[in-house]
C-alpha cells in the first residue's frame, strides 16, 4: 500500500493488547522508522504517565523517546494552561493524571466551592463522594471539561468501562455537558500529533482501531486514514458504520504489503 512520510499510531488495541505486542506490530512499526517514515504514538488512557508507554514500546521493541508519545492527560494539562494557566481543578481521575496537570502549573482542590474546572476522566475510584463534588462545583459555576470518550477500554480478555461512565453520570446529575473533551478525536490532539510529527495533514496516516475515536478524527484533519481489526471495531461494524476508514487492515504488517 501507500507509503507515508508520518504515522500516527493509536496503542492500545492496536500495537499491543494488555503488556503483549499484536502480531507484526513491532516488525513493522521498525520497518517503517527504518525507511524514514516518522511515526507518534497517541493513547486517550491517563491511567499511567506518558513515559510508562514509552518505556513499554520500547522494551517491545520500538525504538521511541518519551516525546513520541502523547496522551489525553497531556492534552488537558496543554488544553487547560492555554485556557486558564493555574486554574483551580477538580479532579474525576487518577494520580497520573493529576501529576500531568501539576506539572502543568494548575492547581488540584479537593474543595468543589473553589474549583474552576471539573476534569473528568477515567477513574476507576469513581464513587457518591466524587459524583456530588463535582456536581456541586459545575453549580457554583465550575467549566466541566474530559479527557475522552472512550467507552469501553479493551484488555486482555475483554472490555472495560472507560471515561464515558463518569462523563454521563455527572452530565446526567448536573444536567450540563462537557464544554470540551480533548482526547481523540478532538482537533487538540490531532493538533498535537501533527506537530510532533512536523509534517502536513497529507503526508500522514491514522492508524487505530476505533471508528468513532481514530478514524473520525483523522478524517475531520484531512489525514488518510487505516482501521486496524485487532481492538474495538470488528468486520461487521463497517457494514452499518457511517464513519468510513480509507484502509482496512487485519493487522499492522498489512502497511508493508506490496513492499
Amino acid at each position: 500500500m501507500k507509503r507515508f512520510a508520518g504515522y500516527i499510531f493509536d496503542l492500545d488495541g492496536t500495537v499491543y493488547l494488555g503488556d503483549d505486542p499484536l502480531p507484526g506490530a513491532v516488525e513493522t512499526i521498525g520497518e517503517l522508522m527504518r525507511q524514514g517514515s516518522r511515526c507518534v504514538f497517541l493513547s486517550n488512557k491517563p491511567i499511567e504517565p506518558v513515559q510508562r508507554y514509552s518505556e513499554k514500546l520500547r522494551k517491545m521493541g520500538i525504538p521511541v523517546n518519551d516525546n513520541a508519545v502523547i496522551n489525553s492527560s497531556v492534552v488537558m494539562a496543554r488544553y487547560l494552561s492555554h485556557r486558564q494557566p493555574g486554574a483551580k481543578v477538580y479532579l474525576v481521575g487518577e494520580q497520573p493524571l493529576a501529576d500531568e496537570l501539576t506539572r502543568a502549573g494548575l492547581i488540584i482542590t479537593n474543595n468543589p466551592d473553589e474549583a474552576e474546572y471539573v476534569v473528568i476522566s477515567w477513574d476507576r475510584g469513581f464513587n457518591y463522594q466524587k459524583l456530588n463534588d463535582a456536581m456541586q462545583a459545575v453549580f457554583k459555576g465550575a467549566h466541566m471539561v474530559a479527557t475522552h470518550p472512550d467507552r469501553a477500554c479493551p484488555v486482555p480478555g475483554g472490555l472495560v468501562p472507560d471515561a464515558a461512565g463518569m462523563i454521563a453520570a455527572i452530565e446526567a446529575v448536573t444536567g450540563k455537558q462537557c464544554e470540551e473533551v480533548v482526547g481523540k478525536p478532538s482537533r487538540w490532539t490531532v493538533t498535537a500529533a501533527l506537530e510532533q510529527l512536523g509534517l502536513a495533514p497529507r503526508e500522514v496516516l491514522m492508524v487505530g482501531d476505533r471508528l468513532e475515536t481514530d478514524i473520525k478524527m483523522g478524517q475531520t484533519a484531512g489525514i488518510s486514514t487505516a482501521l486496524v481489526l485487532t481492538g474495538i471495531t470488528r468486520p461487521e461494524d463497517l457494514a452499518t458504520a457511517t464513519i468510513q476508514p480509507d484502509y482496512v487492515l487485519t493487522g499492522l504488517a498489512d502497511l508493508l504489503k506490496g513492499d
